[in-house]
C-alpha cells in the first residue's frame, strides 16, 4: 500500500461553538491528486488552513509524513508547499524578485531552486514584467511556484483555477499534472468546478456543512458513474443467458433480483429489447443510466440533507 502522507482523525474547527470542520477522518496517499469537492462554505478552506498550521484545531488530530506530535508535526510541514486564497506577493516585482524575496525569508541556501521552480510552472519567459502586470492565470502559476520554492512532497491549493479563463484552467490543469506525474509531488486541491477536477484528481472527498461525508478514488467513481443501460425484466436467469448468446457480450451484470445492467448497446436499446422479447423475456423497463461528477456530487449531498 503507498505511503499515508496525511492522516486527520476526527478533525474539528468551532467559531463561536459552531463547527466550520466537523470529526473529518480524511486519508492521502503519497501520488494522490486529492480533490476536496465542497460548496463555498463547506469549510475546504478552513481545512487546509488547519492542515498548514494557519489556524489551530479546536479537536481531533493530523498526522502529516507519520508524524503527530507538535514537533513532528514542524517538522513535517517543512516538506508542505500551500496557496491558500491569494498568494502574498509583491506587484511591483518581477517573478524572480519574488522568489528571491521569499527565498531569503524561507532560508533556502540554493538560489538555483527560483528558475527550477518557475520551470516547473511555466514562467520562465516573463523577464522583467511585474507581477501587477500578470495575467490572473500567470498570477495563480507564480503563486504555485512560491509553494513548491521549497522542494516540497506535499502541495495544498485552495481553489487554484477559480476566476480563470479557460485557457488558465487548461494551464493549471496541465501544470499540476507535471508537478504531480513527473516530480511526483502530492497534490491537495479544493474546488467547487467538478468538471475540472474529474480531469485531473486520482481521488475525491466531498465535503458538506464540514463534514467529510464521502471518499473515493477516480476508478471507483467511474465505476458507480459508468453509463449503461438499466432493464428490469421477468426473469433475470433467463434474461443473463439471452445476453450473452443473442447479443455476444459479457459486459453485464445482475443488479438485486430483476434488474440487469448491459454495459454496451448503449446506442442500440432497441435490439436489446427485440433479442429479450424474442427469448420470452418480458421488458418492464430499459433506460439509460450514470452519472457525471456533478451528479455524483448532487447525489451524495442531496442524501446528506
Amino acid at each position: 500500500m503507498n505511503e499515508a502522507i496525511l492522516h486527520t482523525r476526527n478533525l474539528t474547527k468551532l467559531y463561536a461553538g459552531k463547527p466550520a470542520v466537523d470529526n473529518v477522518n480524511m486519508t492521502i496517499h503519497k501520488g494522490d491528486i486529492y480533490g476536496l469537492i465542497g460548496k463555498n462554505g463547506a469549510g475546504k478552506t478552513t481545512l487546509i488552513r488547519m492542515i498548514t498550521s494557519l489556524i489551530g484545531q479546536t479537536g481531533g488530530e493530523i498526522e502529516l509524513f507519520g508524524e503527530n506530535t507538535a514537533a513532528g508535526l514542524t517538522r513535517a510541514r517543512k516538506r508542505v508547499g500551500c496557496v491558500v486564497e491569494t498568494p502574498a506577493l509583491y506587484p511591483g516585482l518581477t517573478a524572480e524578485q519574488n522568489l528571491e524575496y521569499y527565498r531569503i525569508l524561507y532560508g533556502i541556501p540554493e538560489k538555483n531552486r527560483i528558475k527550477t521552480a518557475l520551470e516547473m510552472v511555466g514562467l520562465t519567459d516573463t523577464d522583467k514584467k511585474k507581477f501587477k502586470n500578470f495575467s490572473l492565470g500567470m498570477k495563480q502559476r507564480l503563486g504555485l511556484a512560491l509553494a513548491i520554492l521549497g522542494h516540497p512532497d506535499f502541495i495544498l491549493l485552495d481553489e487554484p483555477i477559480n476566476g480563470l479563463d479557460p485557457i488558465g484552467i487548461i494551464e493549471m490543469r496541465e501544470t499540476i499534472k507535471n508537478l504531480n506525474e513527473q516530480y511526483g509531488i502530492t497534490v491537495l486541491m479544493s474546488s467547487h468546478i467538478l468538471t475540472e477536477l474529474s480531469q485531473i484528481a486520482t481521488k475525491y472527498g466531498i465535503i458538506n456543512n464540514g463534514r467529510l461525508v464521502k471518499e473515493i478514488t477516480n476508478d471507483q467513481l467511474a465505476e458507480q458513474c459508468q453509463r449503461c443501460l438499466s432493464v428490469t425484466v421477468d426473469d433475470i436467469e433467463k434474461a443473463a443467458v439471452i445476453i450473452e448468446t443473442a447479443l455476444n457480450t459479457t459486459n453485464f451484470k445482475s443488479v438485486g433480483k430483476n434488474e440487469i445492467r448491459i454495459y454496451d448497446y448503449l446506442d442500440d436499446p432497441s435490439e436489446v429489447t427485440y433479442q429479450l422479447n424474442s427469448g420470452g423475456v418480458r421488458v418492464n423497463s430499459i433506460h439509460e443510466i450514470g452519472d457525471n461528477l456533478e451528479d455524483y456530487f448532487k447525489t451524495i449531498i442531496e442524501g446528506e440533507k
